[in-house]
This record gives structure tokens, sequence and C-alpha cells, in this order.
């Protein structure tokens, strides 16, 4: 029998929204036994506090650099995930104790793979005094040392789930998880990992309706359910290089702006934006080597119907389900993953792959802090 290890993950995505952790018992491998797992969301003014640091992070030329407020960001951002630890831990009458280490991803404020550059906000050394137990962070830093693009790392996950979907044996699968960026892994049936970004996610909605309505994000499609897709304005963005070159790239929230205010009404935008979502999904499958038979969708997105409605009108016949269908976590799947990883990355086994992120071979990563010593790569 696998040693198991008990993993918590921690997840701030590109949409800023909150905290998503999750926990899970592995091996690191194969064997997945699946954990409780919340969100807890961000204050307005603290999701200001994210907004503001993207622009000030545009300055950063060396990933060690914290110019203007954002190292009390990245503390304030650090002790709210300590914060979300405990919240965890009392929710379900857990001890600490039984928790063998925290997977940690901060919060990506920049994201440049053509200069090798990439910075998540955190604080792994605090965090790991506050929580008192060993914390895994900065675990995609040395994927681009090796050539490697630093995204996506949740695809070593997906395979180890897809490995359970007995239905779908022996056919090509793929999981998209829709946040603020979209990205897909692609599992082939001979156990294939290719995975990329596929385009903006809930990013632009968010960014559309609260400049235009005041609101953190179009709750289920309503806004998008009432207004008509607008053809030209899903064709300008599809014509930009990341949908027509034959290369893979990763993307960061700030390489796709919303539409100009007043270009444009706002049901129409956000019905606009959500059908350039699917579009971009079905738009990067060019780079698979086959079909898949199955779709499984996480991340917010999957909330939001007219979306899916959209996937599964332009995916057809591929099957195109919500994560819950298969007794997954749609909202914690990616920090089950960085549970997942911080298991890997202690054991030293790889966390990306040249399929997955480009790199030149497999290689792991991660730095480890302990609870009352220095970090260690």
């Amino acid at each position: 029998m696998p040693q198991l290890e008990t993993a918590i993950g921690l997840m701030s995505g590109t949409s800023m929204d909150g905290v998503d952790v999750a926990m899970i018992r592995t091996d690191g491998e194969c064997v997945v036994e699946r954990g409780p797992s919340i969100s807890l969301p961000y204050d307005p003014a603290f999701r200001r506090r994210l907004q503001g640091a993207l622009e000030t992070a545009k300055a950063i030329v060396s990933r060690q650099e914290r110019p203007g407020d954002l190292r009390d960001v990245e503390r304030e951002l650090t002790l709210r995930h300590a914060a979300a630890v405990t919240a965890f831990l009392a929710r379900f009458a857990l001890d600490p104790a039984e928790i063998d280490r925290i997977g940690f991803h901060g919060q990506t404020v920049l994201h440049r793979p053509r200069q090798a550059l990439t910075v998540q906000l955190g604080d792994g050394a605090l965090l790991a005094r506050e929580t008192g137990r060993p914390v895994v962070y900065d675990m995609r830093a040395n994927d681009m040392v090796h050539g490697g693009q630093g995204a996506p790392l949740a695809p070593a996950y997906h395979a180890a789930l897809a490995a359970g979907l007995e239905d779908y044996a022996g056919r090509a699968t793929m999981f998209v998880n829709i946040g603020g960026i979209s990205n897909l892994t692609f599992i082939g049936a001979e156990g294939e990992i290719i995975a990329y970004d596929s385009g903006p996610g809930n990013t632009l909605i968010d960014q559309w309706v609260e400049a235009e309505a005041g609101l953190p994000f179009d709750q289920g499609g309503a806004i998008a359910s009432e207004g008509v897709v607008v053809k030209t304005l899903i064709d300008r963005y599809l014509d930009q290089p990341f949908f027509t070159s034959p290369e893979r790239m990763s993307l960061d929230r700030n390489d796709f702006r919303p539409p100009v205010p007043g270009e444009i009404g706002l049901h129409d935008g956000a019905r606009s934006l959500a059908r350039l979502t699917a579009e971009a999904i079905a738009r990067s499958l060019r780079h698979l080597p086959e079909r898949p038979a199955l779709a499984v969708i996480c991340g917010g997105g999957r909330l939001n119907r007219v979306i899916m409605q959209d996937l599964a009108e332009i995916l057809s016949p591929m099957v195109v389900e919500p994560a819950e269908r298969f007794g997954f976590s749609g909202d914690g799947m990616e920090a089950e993953a960085w549970a997942y990883l911080a298991v890997r990355s202690a054991k030293r086994l790889p966390l990306s792959f040249p399929g997955t992120t480009g790199v030149v071979k497999p290689v792991s990563g991660g730095v480890i802090a302990q609870p009352s010593s220095s970090a260690q790569a």
C-alpha cells in the first residue's frame, strides 16, 4: 500500500474573487482520496487592492521585486490565506497536526512566459509560521528555468482523476478549467498528457459587468442571457495572434482587454464575451492529436449557463458536463491540484512535462518552508 499524505491546497486564481481551500490524501501519483473543500470570498476592498497590484506589478523586471505597495499586499494576502486554513480546519473539526503539508499557489500578478518571468504574491515562510505546517510554494519558477511557460501545472492532477473515469476508459478525455483564464488538459487513450491555456475565461466578462453594472461577475449568466451575440466583437478577439499562431502560448490576465465602454450594450457585451469563452475553447482544440469524447468543466465558468450551453452546442457530439456530474468539485479542483502538487514536490516528482508547459524535460519544482526554519528549494 502506498504511503499517503494529507495535504491542503490553497488557490487564489486569476478571477481574484477569493481563496479556495481543499484537502486530499494522496501518494502524489495514482492514489487520490478527495476530502472537503470551501471557498472564502475576498471583500470588495481587498479585490480592489489586488486589481491595483496588477498595475503596480507591470514595473517588475526581476521576480523578487516588490515595487510600490506590493510587499504590503503580499503580507495581507498571506495572512488571509492563513486565516482561510484556520477557518477550514475549524469548519471540519480537523487537528492541524493531521495536515502533512500545505500547497500555496499565491496570487499571480505578472506572467510573461516569453521573458521567463512569473510572479505570484505569497510569503510561504510567513504562511508556514502562521499555520504551523510545512508549506510548498513558488511551484512555477523551476519550470520556466527549464524552458517551460510556467503554466498550466494542474494537468498532473487531472490525469490522476481521469484514471477513475471508468465509463470513458480507453477514450480521450479533457478537463477544462474556466477561471479568469481558461485552460485545458487532454488525456489521451494511452495516457498522453497535453495541456495549455485556451483563452479568456471569466476575466473579460467580470471586467465588463463590473465596469458597466458595478457587479463583480455575471451570476449564472443572467446578464448574458438577455443579450445577443455580436459576431464582429468575437472575431476581433479571435483574430489575435493567440488564436491564429500554431504555437501554444501561456496567458496573463492582462493579455486581453474588455470592450471599450459605450461601444456595445451591457447585455450584448456579456452575451458576446460568454460566446467568446466557448469559441476560444473550441478553437484551441486544433492543438490536440484527436478530439476528446468527454469534456469535464470546472472553475467558476461552469456556473454560467450561457457558456455551458454554448460549449455543448459548439463541441457536439462531444459530451460536455460539469465536474460534479462525476463526483468532482468544480470549485475545489484547482485547490486540490495544489495539494497534490505539494506532495509531488516534496517527493521531487515532476510537476510539469513537455506536453503541458513546453518544458524541455519533466521537472519538479517548488520551495518548501518549514514552520520554524528557512525555506528550502
